[in-house]
């Protein structure tokens, strides 16, 4: 009896991994977000939790899908080889079923409960996510991260169209901040994992270029960022608590980026990325307060 409960205990949390719930958590973040600013108020309680609850499946079913597709590369690195396949904690027919079972739930929840249009752009950032980066990109060029970083900036707009059931510009420029983000953020740990990417054979531009090219890289992002960061003031989406947020960070982000030029450890690399994850939850969190500060105001 206690060897059954250890084993489906195991099961589970080995299922919980395939998720990526960290990752996930950070990506629906975000698409609750778009999905609170799309609208003056509170928007409709059922879009809100459908939208939620359909977009974090999908986004778990991409995740599984990238652990059966990289579960080799997975095997070589130190910072993955205990995962659920390289492990044999669970096998490929198990991770396929699984994806496909709660990628084929999170689709008819927001076809039925939700809208179309939702559903079809979150089908696609699925492909791009799982097919096109994880297959392709990643291990065909050193700027995978940049152009698969589309998939991953898709939440908010996501969100946005789970509650309006269109793209609008402002839900792009949410999408914009977190394409721009994705670079230095992942740049940042790969120069840390470097050697771990090389003897898995994954192009990341550490690799192929150099950190001390790739540094000078995420300085040049971070500065972009910063720019970028202040298109939601500019066009009259947000007011002054996010655009003070913004620059504060902003600019905390591009003395990261500085000190790792000056220091080229991996220990600075890491505190970088670990900036950079925190950065990007509390812009998305000074948006909200923002814009509910706005309303507050205006009524």
């Amino acid at each position: 009896m206690t060897m059954t409960n250890k084993h489906s205990t195991l099961s589970w949390k080995n299922y919980l991994e395939l998720c990526k719930p960290k990752v996930v958590v950070l990506l629906v973040f975000t698409a609750i977000v778009g999905m609170l600013l799309a609208v003056p108020g509170m928007p409709p309680l059922d879009l809100l939790i459908y939208g939620t609850l359909g977009i974090g499946l999908a986004s778990s079913s991409a995740a599984a899908i990238n652990h059966f597709i990289d579960q080799k590369a997975d095997a070589k690195m130190a910072r993955t080889y205990n995962r659920p396949l390289p492990t044999g904690d669970l096998n490929s027919r198990n991770v396929l079923v699984f994806a496909a079972i709660i990628g084929l739930i999170a689709m008819l929840i927001l076809i039925i409960f939700v809208n179309t249009l939702t559903a079809v752009l979150t089908f696609l950032s699925l492909i791009g996510y799982a097919v096109i980066y994880t297959i392709y990109l990643k291990h065909m060029t050193p700027l995978n991260i940049v152009i698969g970083g589309a998939a991953g900036a898709a939440p908010p707009v996501l969100g946005w169209c789970a509650i309006t059931g269109e793209v609008h510009p402002h839900a792009l420029l949410l999408f914009l901040i977190i394409f721009v983000w994705t670079p230095p953020h992942f740049w940042a740990l790969a120069i840390a994992k470097r050697e771990e990417y090389a003897n898995a054979g994954i192009p990341m531009l550490p690799v192929t270029h150099g950190p001390e090219f790739t540094r000078l890289q995420i300085l040049l992002y971070t500065v972009l960022l910063l720019i970028v960061t202040l298109l939601p003031y500019l066009t009259g989406m947000s007011g002054l608590i996010y655009l003070g947020t913004a620059v504060i960070l902003g600019l905390g982000f591009i003395y990261y980026a500085i000190k790792m030029m000056r220091n080229t450890d991996d220990k600075t690399a890491m505190k970088t990325f670990f900036y950079s994850i925190n950065y990007l939850m509390l812009m998305f969190a000074a948006l909200l307060v923002d814009h509910y500060f706005l309303l507050s105001f205006s009524s």
